[in-house]
């Protein structure tokens, strides 16, 4: 504190109009503080009339309070001639360019900008007790016209109030955008940061996922061997054990796949045109059924889906949402399984419906989260990362995905781009 400041609170006080328990609990912790008498009312009626029964040195206010605003209190207060020379700040956001037209109209001698340092304040308080003997040369009372926003205004307010408050303004535009300018810089500095570790991901997972491959792949083919060739010779019960270490690696191929197309689903550069989606769809199909699942399953695709995309990053959403669909429903004593298009609200929205398993909505919050399964391993083979990677591509792709299933009655994934 200063010694204008210590001589004019000696006997006197500061008035705080404050309708927020915790904003006035902290401004009269504030003034408790420095040994300074703060009275608290919880609207500027209230604080009127307690301006009126004793003058306080200082008036700080909210803007936004019941019964009589910031604004008000403060016009009341410049009206009033007993009291009408008493400094009076706003506590403002300052949110809406009008907030300093309407505290010029009402007379104010300053802005404070919510949120606000306790030394800033203190330094604004410090300006207006210390200048309030010159507050009133030069002018005297005077009347302005300005134009802001196509409207005009006339501002009641001396030369020096009039200063004062825009200058005040100004010191918190000033400082707000340096605030801004210095956040800019530390997330441009965290973007550069997580771009570098994302390229870092992405390269140690291809290196690793390739350094993995070579040598799964030789006990991958040694114990095929084994198993065909040295059939006869070894014992009948360490077939389980060869099954389980062939089941096994198979397993953490697959893995290995799903990661390395996790990530290149993330640094592929996109090359969008159209698609035959029903073809490139009826490929899939002849594809996952040839090779691993049920011939019976009863598969409708619609004819003339077209969608524009990138063939490659596409080939393999709908190869996920579609191997999905046949994994879960294998036990399905008639499983049906639908890959279409409909229109909703003018967009075209595709989807991959069927009839298997399902699952609980309720528990299905991270479900394109990576490692994120919903059924035990023992039931149903899986990475838990396809799904994570068909979302990677419909987002890079600026589109949407969606899902609706209950158990035992089937899951339906929607997408649109």
């Amino acid at each position: 504190m200063n010694y204008f400041v210590d001589q004019t609170f000696a006997d006197g006080y500061v008035l705080l109009a404050e309708d927020s328990m915790v904003q006035a609990k902290k401004l009269k912790r504030f003034f408790d503080t420095r040994n300074i008498k703060a009275v608290v009312c919880k609207n500027g009626q209230d604080a009127l009339e307690q301006a009126k029964k004793e003058k306080p040195e200082l008036i700080i206010s909210d803007v936004m309070m019941p019964v009589m605003d910031g604004y008000e209190f403060c016009s009341k207060v410049k009206s009033e001639p007993s009291i009408t020379d008493v400094p009076f700040i706003l506590l403002t956001s300052l949110g809406d360019p009008m907030d300093i037209i309407r505290g010029l109209q009402a007379g104010a001698d300053n802005f404070i900008t919510k949120p606000y340092e306790e030394s800033y304040l203190m330094s604004r308080i410090s300006y207006l007790i210390a200048n309030r003997h010159v507050r009133r040369m030069g002018s005297g009372d005077m009347s302005i016209e300005i134009v802001f926003q196509n409207q005009k205004f006339e501002i009641n307010s001396d030369k020096k109030q009039i200063l004062d408050l825009l200058l005040s303004v100004y010191e918190a535009a000033i400082s707000r955008n340096e605030e801004l300018i210095n956040t800019q810089r530390r997330l441009e500095k965290l973007n550069e940061d997580l771009k570098e570790a994302n390229q870092e991901l992405e390269a140690f997972t291809r290196t690793v996922s390739h350094d993995l491959r070579s040598p799964l792949s030789g006990i991958i083919g040694l114990v095929e061997l084994l198993m065909e060739d040295f059939a006869t010779s070894l014992d009948k019960e360490a077939f389980p054990f060869l099954e389980a270490i062939l089941h096994s690696s198979q397993n953490m191929q697959q893995l290995i796949n799903d990661l390395l197309s996790f990530s290149r689903s993330g640094s592929l550069e996109i090359s969008p045109h159209e698609i035959d989606l029903t073809e490139m769809v009826k490929n899939i199909v002849a594809d996952l059924t040839n090779l691993t699942y049920r011939h019976d399953c009863e598969i409708t695709i619609d004819e003339g889906m077209k969608i524009n995309a990138d063939p490659k990053l596409f080939r393999v959403l709908m190869n996920n949402l579609i191997e999905n669909s046949l994994k879960y429903s294998q036990n399905k004593e008639n499983p049906h399984i639908h890959i279409g298009h409909e229109e909703s609200d003018g967009q075209t929205v595709f989807f991959v419906k069927d009839n298997g398993t399902g699952f609980d909505m309720d528990k299905a919050d991270n479900l394109f989260r990576p490692f994120i399964r919903l059924h035990d391993q023992t039931q149903y083979d899986g990475t838990g990362v396809g799904l994570s990677t068909v979302k990677r591509i419909v987002d890079r792709h600026g589109g949407q995905i969606w899902f609706d299933s209950k158990p035992g009655q089937g899951t339906t994934f929607y997408f649109s781009i």
